[in-house]
Formats: C-alpha cells, structure tokens, sequence
C-alpha cells in the first residue's frame, strides 16, 4: 500500500481524488460539501463567543472557530486567553452542538487543545515546527496544517507528510495567504495552490479568505474564488463587533452578515456541484 506521504512527492503523477476526512458529527470534509468554519479570530469572554456560536449555528454552520493561544507578532498585543478560552470555546460549541478548531501553539499545548477541541490547527508560523507537527501527528484527531506564508506548495505538502508519517492521516491542508511584493492586502490567497494542492495530494483543501486578504471587504469575493477553484471549506473570521476586537477586527466581518456571506457564497458551491454548510 502506497502511502499518503508518498503520493505527494510527485507532482507530475496523474490527479488524483480527494480523500474525505472525518471531523466527527457525521461531518465529513472533501466529499459534496463545503464546510463553513466561522467564529472569532480569538476567544475574549464567554459572552463574546458564545454570541459567536449562537449566530453560526443559527445559519446551520457546524464548526466554531476561536483562538485561545495566538502567535501575535508583538508581545504588547492580545495573546490569547490559554486553557480558559479552550474552556469556553468547548462550552458553548456543546450548548450550540458545533465542532471546535482551534491552534495549538506549541508542543505543550496539543494535549490540552486534542480534549477540547474537535480539529487541531497549526497555524502558518509553525508550518515548519517539526516537534509540533509531530506530536499532532501521534494524536487521534484531524489536523487543520496552514500553508506558512512564504511556503511553496511542496513545502507544504512535505509538512503534512511530516504529521502523516506519525500515523495521522486525517490532515486538511488551509491555503491562508502567501506574502508577495504587493502591500495592498495583508497576503494573496493563492488560488493555484488550492487547485494543484487538490489534484497532487488526496487531503481536502480549507481556504481562510480572511487571513489571505486582510481586510473585511474582500473576504466574501475571495471565499467566491476559492470554492471556484475546489477549495472543500472555509476559515472565516466573524465577530460580534470587529471595531472592538483584540486581535484582526480589520479582517472580521460583523457577525450580522454571517446570512449575507451564505447567500454570496452558496451559488458558487452549487455550480460546482456542491453545497455550503
């Protein structure tokens, strides 16, 4: 038996198929739906995350994202809440029946993130942190890898083999955003990479409109883009008052446009055969 890992070294073999990834709930990642994972970019208070849920659930989202630890590029900035933001995100995904995806941050942290949280995210900065790709690797759970944002595609795909040859093979690679010469946005959401990523390698292919672009007006267009170009789901920021948040409310849409943001992207995923959820 060939495995994953060993599939993706080769770019030039034929395409190959999507293999959908269990995330639990009867959910599965990479067949005929489109998953929609939304919620803040971090978890502040209970009451600002469970709002969060309520709104997702109440559009028929299934997954709740949040971050408790956050790799911020100053120190003088929201580094998260820790275990009580896991805490919260857990209490209230459960009060709303939604599965959790957030980051964990470092080696220490996979355990603690692995029950209480339904995904494990790795974040772009520690795309290449290998003892952390390691032990997400040797924990039974689906691994959410973001692409780093000066990664090549093979780099990224090398990575995932990295959590692969640890015996996790419930890996979803999210195409965030690459750093380029044009400072218009935040990155570029590669759209080729979700495309090649889909026909090279058989994980499903998450794409996060809001981290690529940087600024909420072009979250919902480049989500458009994305699923045209395959992408299996979404990585989208929400709040229940951007203005106010503590880490990327420039890139958060209101949590009131949380219907709008379906009604603009569920066209899309239709004519490809597919359906928001």
């Amino acid at each position: 038996m060939i495995s994953r890992s060993k599939q993706i070294q080769n770019a030039d073999r034929p395409t190959v198929n999507t293999v959908p990834i269990d995330i639990g709930d009867g959910i599965f990642v990479g067949g005929s739906q489109v998953i929609m994972m939304a919620g803040p970019c971090s978890v502040e208070s209970y009451e600002q995350t469970r709002k969060s849920a309520e709104a997702v659930a109440a559009v028929g989202g299934r997954v709740l994202r949040g971050g408790a630890y956050k790799p911020r590029t100053s120190p003088d900035t929201f580094q998260g809440l820790g275990r009580p933001g896991l805490e919260i995100l857990r209490k209230v995904a459960d009060e709303f029946n939604l599965l959790v995806v957030t980051e964990a941050l470092a080696v220490e942290h996979v355990p603690i993130v692995a029950e209480m949280a339904d995904i494990i995210q790795i974040g772009s900065r520690n795309m290449q942190h290998y003892p952390l790709l390691w032990a997400a690797g040797e924990i039974d759970k689906p691994v959410l890898l973001k692409r780093g944002y000066m990664a090549t595609i093979s780099e990224w795909l090398a990575a995932a083999a990295h959590i692969e040859r640890r015996g996790n093979q419930r890996i979803l690679l999210c195409e965030r955003g690459i750093r380029t010469f044009d400072p218009a946005t935040r990155n570029t959401m590669d759209t080729n990479a979700i495309a090649l990523a889909k026909q090279i390698s058989p994980f499903p292919v998450i794409a996060d409109p809001s981290h690529a672009t940087g600024q909420s007006n072009l979250v919902i267009p480049v989500a458009r883009a994305a699923v045209a170009a395959g992408a299996d789901g979404l990585l989208v920021e929400f709040h229940p008052d951007p203005k106010s948040a503590l880490s990327d409310g420039h890139q958060s849409l209101p949590l009131t446009t949380l219907s709008t943001f379906y009604t603009e992207v569920a066209p899309i995923a239709a004519a490809c055969h597919r359906e928001l959820i």
